[in-house]
């Protein structure tokens, strides 16, 4: 048994020692092509121009980004319209800072704030309004660009 053991050891140790060997290369200065690629004029496919174009379109037409709300209230009563325009004139009038809007999804009238590119973003005005919207909740939504803050360097 302690044959077969110093056997299989002395395999893989002559293994790892003839590995660890390397043979010198000469260190080329500059990387050159292969013959075949010097002649060439790579040319760009015109189905790849059109995909471009069709994608910036589509973008485009979007007219926002992807981003979050809190949506504070939802109802598809029969004047669901009228208590969404309540919950808006409430809602400025407690928080004058962000701005809401009247989604209509058939048959639901929603009420969503603000326009936060990150979801942590939208938790922050979750966390100040729970108490007051305790049906509130944070939803993915197509925002409007925010505004960027203009730095000054004073």
């Amino acid at each position: 048994m302690r044959i077969i053991f110093l056997f299989i050891t002395s395999i893989f140790t002559c293994q790892l020692i003839f590995a660890q060997a390397t043979n010198p290369e000469p260190i080329q200065e500059e990387p050159t092509q292969p013959a075949i690629l010097q002649n060439t004029n790579p040319t760009r496919d015109a189905r790849l121009d059109k995909m471009l174009n069709w994608h910036i379109e589509k973008n485009q037409k979007i007219n926002g980004m992807k981003g979050f709300r809190v949506e504070i209230f939802f109802s598809s009563e029969f004047d669901a319209k009228a208590q969404a325009l309540d919950k808006k004139v409430e809602f400025l009038s407690k928080y004058p800072d962000y701005a809401v809007h009247i989604k209509y999804d058939a048959p639901n009238f929603r009420v969503r704030v603000g326009d936060f590119r990150t979801k942590n973003e939208a938790l922050k005005l979750y966390k100040e309004i729970e108490k007051s919207y305790p049906v509130a909740f944070i939803v993915a939504d197509k925002i409007e660009f925010p505004l960027l803050k203009q730095i000054n360097y004073e």
